[in-house]
Order: C-alpha cells, then structure tokens, then sequence
C-alpha cells in the first residue's frame, strides 16, 4: 500500500555517567541482534555514535538518527539513565517515540552488572511528564533483548498511524446528506492531530468527472474491473462511467494532496449524485480503499480519518460500515446459538450498500443500489458491491470529534460470524462480547454515529495506544467492558 507510512525506528541507548557505559552499550548490540533474528532488520537503525549521557551527546544523537532517516524512535535505557538528556531527545524528535528499558541478566552479576534501569524508567517517565513530552510506554517496558525487541515491533504499528496522521490530508466532497448530523465534523481537532483538510463542493467534482469524459485511461480501468468482478459484474453497462469517476479521483488525489504524503476521501453518494453522474460511487470507492486509500460514505470526514488509521495499523484493507440491524431470532436460535460463544445481544449485522472491498466480501456481484431504487429509476442507482463479509477476527472501532470539538473513540474485537446474512449491500453476522450493554452504555450513551470503522484482525491494543498518545482522554477511550465492570451509566437494578 502506497499510502501506508513505511517506519524505520533509531534505537539509541543511554546511560547514566555513574554506571558502566559497557552495560548500555552490550544491551545495545543484544537488543538489535534479537530483533534481527526475529523481525525484519530494515525496520530499525542502532545508531552507533554514542551512548547517551549528557545534553551534547542528545544532539550527536538526533542528528545521527535524522541523518539516517528514521521517522520513529526508541530511547532504551540499558542502565539507570540521564533524565534530563534523555527525555530532551525525545522531545526535540520529530515523530512518535517510545521508552522501554533493560532488565538484569543474570543473580550471578547484581553488583558491577546490575543497571537499575527499572528505577530509570520512573524518573524518565516523571521528566516526560514535566516537558509535556509524548511517548509510548509498554504495558510493562522493562525486559531482556528479546522482550524488548518485541516491543518495539509492537509499538511498529502505532509508529506507522502517529507518522500517517501527521502528514495526512483529508479530501472532502460536499455537506453531508440531510439527516445525517450524527456524522457532525468540526475540523479544529483535525489540526490539532496534524491532519490537514480540503473541503470541496460537489459541483467541482462533477466538473471535473465531466472533464474526464472520453479518458484514454478509460478502457483500461474498465478492464480491471471486469477481471475483478468476473461473474458478478452484473450491471457492465455502467464501468465506463465508475471507470471516469476513479480516474477522477485519482487525478484529483494527484493534484491536490500538495505537501501531504497521505490522503483519505470523505465522499458524497446521496441525494443528488445519482441522479446527476448516473451511477453510485461504492464499488469506485471500494476499490481504491483496497489500495490504501480509504473513500467514507456520506462525507463521514471522522469516518475515513478512523479508517485511515486502521489502515496504517493492519496494513490491510479497512471498511466503514452502519451499526445497522440486529439478527433475527430465528436466525440467531437456528445459525449461532450452540454453535458459537455468544448471547443474542451480543450480535448485530454491519452493513453498508456496497463500500467494502471485494478482497473482503465471501462472493460478490456488482450490482443497483435497492435501497435508492425504492424512490429512483434503478438505472442512476448502479454501481454498488453486494456480498456477505468475509468471517473472521474484526476490531470495530471508530475516533469521533463531539459537537463541541473533544475526541473520543472507542474500540471493541469481535469476529464476522460464518452466517448466511440472507439480506442485501455489503453485510456481515457480527458478533462482540457484551455487544448490547455497549451498545447502549458507549455507543448511545456517548452520541456516536452509525458509522463505524472495521480493521479485519484484532488491533485493539495498537488502536488504543494510538488514541491514548494522539491526546484522547483516557475516560473517553471507550470498549466493551466485561459484566463485572459495569458502566457508569448502568442500572445497577437492571
């Protein structure tokens, strides 16, 4: 994917000028040469200067590491460490930073080989504090060379988010449909997160669909869909025309990302797009979310700014999908109870007309759009993807800007169940632990919308530290909490 940030992380080690320099420098090496033989090497950089003890070697440091190219870092504290030095080079390097630190090797050298980095990482983490520095701390960040190569290839992912989002530019198309305020999106946030955002009307991109008319481009577009599409491309009269529009896109990703590396598209599909281009945008928008870069529905700006970061994260396709219906009892007693470990309220259908890509759908037809057929000539209303989501691990989660511009966001891992879903769009049999009460108590309770985005695997963990390091309040970091852990908001009677 071409609009996933690639990470090289600086490892540089510290010590304090009171202890053995050797121990630093030894764990060092152990460090690199455990990840080496674990991981892919080209994902990090020793920087071999110095072991940093003071403010002068801080500065070799960061240039050493700038130098090298490393957008991530990781200051390892093979012993006690400098405080003051090393949380400066944490906060004058310009991108996400994590602390992890040495445990003793051996009950055999607790005297001259003994580092104290344990006691370390508290005062690192006091200074961080101080200097309102961010960095990722492990959940338990003290360790030998093979834990601590673990994570930091952990902390890979959330390195690749942080990087994305600050370079990251969010193209929208349109106001959002009527009745659809829930999807409210005050943009001071985006700035405060680094992402830059270019708001558009509809009609200028209807000039430009326009202007791409007769494209040369066309029929070779037109031939990957069909490729891709094989059986179920069941509506061929409308390709030269979903062909246009993603080249319009494109184009217009090309032309206006400016200094921004990345970029996320907030589109319209409804009211007047139909009627007016001729078709529906899903499977287009389908398409190139399979390539890394996500396309939301209805100008869901949150939406696709959630998606984006799924993607950086699983560094596979993402889709957004409505929280949209809930399982029939019949299907639930004949297809799920018995078979699977969950209660009915745990279950629910995702669904979107037709956004999600084919890699991710169990079959799929190109096809109308039935809900917008109910009240339009089908012929406008062509060009959805329809199939049943692939099963499988999912995380549900979604990063929200409130009316009044505070962020909050929510994580929840489930798996799509391996059910028939017997309905229409692109649709899945979801099921997550305790999903009623946190539909109720999160999802209600915390006036999210509908719309939530959807990473195939479970990336709960990396999605809840990056939320924690980009500035949600902990409080507003929201899951699925165990019946023992009941809400603040729950009936203790109920």
């Amino acid at each position: 994917m071409n609009n996933v940030p690639k990470i090289k992380l600086g490892i540089v080690a510290v010590s304090r000028d009171c202890f053995p320099e050797t121990l630093s420098v030894n764990r060092r090496k152990a460090l690199v040469a455990a990840y080496a033989a674990k991981y892919d090497v080209e994902d990090i950089y020793e920087c071999p200067i110095c072991i940093v003890e003071s403010e002068i070697h801080m500065v070799q440091a960061l240039e050493d590491i700038k130098k090298a190219g490393c957008n991530a870092l990781c200051v390892y504290l093979g012993n006690f460490g400098p405080e003051i030095s090393e949380t400066l080079l944490a906060k004058h390097f310009d991108g996400p930073k994590m602390f992890v630190a040495a445990a003793e090797e051996s009950q055999n050298d607790l005297c001259g080989g003994r580092g104290d980095a344990y006691c370390g990482m508290l005062n690192a983490s006091y200074n961080l504090k101080l200097r309102n520095v961010g960095a990722y701390i492990p959940e338990y960040p003290v360790g030998d060379a093979e834990d601590c190569a673990d994570m930091i290839h952990e902390f890979l992912p959330i390195a690749r988010a942080l990087v994305g989002l600050s370079k990251l530019k969010i193209i929208s198309f349109g106001p959002r449909p009527l009745n659809f305020l829930a999807c409210n999106a005050p943009i001071k946030q985006l700035y405060n997160l680094g992402v830059e955002i270019e708001e558009n009307s509809e009609l200028d991109l209807f000039e430009s669909f326009n202007k791409h008319e007769g494209d040369e481009r066309i029929p070779a577009i037109v031939k990957e869909m069909e490729e891709e599409l094989g059986a179920g491309n069941k509506k061929p009269e409308v390709l030269a025309k979903l062909a246009q529009y993603e080249l319009t896109l494109l184009d217009w990703v090309e032309a206006h990302k400016g200094y921004r590396e990345y970029v996320a598209i907030a589109g319209k599909c409804w009211p007047a797009f139909q009627t007016q281009f001729g078709f529906v945008p899903c499977y287009v928008n389908s398409r190139l979310t399979g390539r890394g870069i996500p396309v939301s529905c209805e100008v869901d700006i949150y939406g696709c700014l959630s998606e984006f970061i799924g993607t950086c994260i699983s560094e596979d396709v993402v889709t957004l999908l409505d929280i949209n219906n809930s399982v029939p009892k019949d299907m639930y007693k004949e297809s799920i109870e018995g078979k699977f470990p969950y209660s009915h309220q745990d279950t629910f259908m995702g669904f979107h007309c037709g956004n999600t890509c084919s890699k991710k759908l169990s079959f799929h037809e190109m096809k109308y759009q039935m809900i917008m057929a109910r009240s339009l000539p089908v012929e406008v209303t062509n060009g959805t993807l329809e199939g049943d989501i692939v099963p499988g691990e999912i995380t549900f989660y979604r990063l929200q800007s409130t009316a009044d511009a505070k962020l909050r966001a929510y994580v929840a891992e489930g798996e799509v169940l391996p059910v028939a879903t017997k309905s229409f769009g692109g649709i899945g049999v979801f099921a997550i632990k305790e999903m009623g009460r946190f539909y109720r108590h999160v999802l209600i309770e915390k006036n999210y919308p509908h719309h939530g985005a959807v990473a195939f695997g479970h990336y709960g963990k990396a999605l809840f530290e990056v939320f924690k390091y980009i500035g949600v309040p902990i409080e507003d970091i929201n899951y699925n909490q165990p019946k023992s852990l009941p809400y603040k908001t729950e009936n203790p009677f109920a």
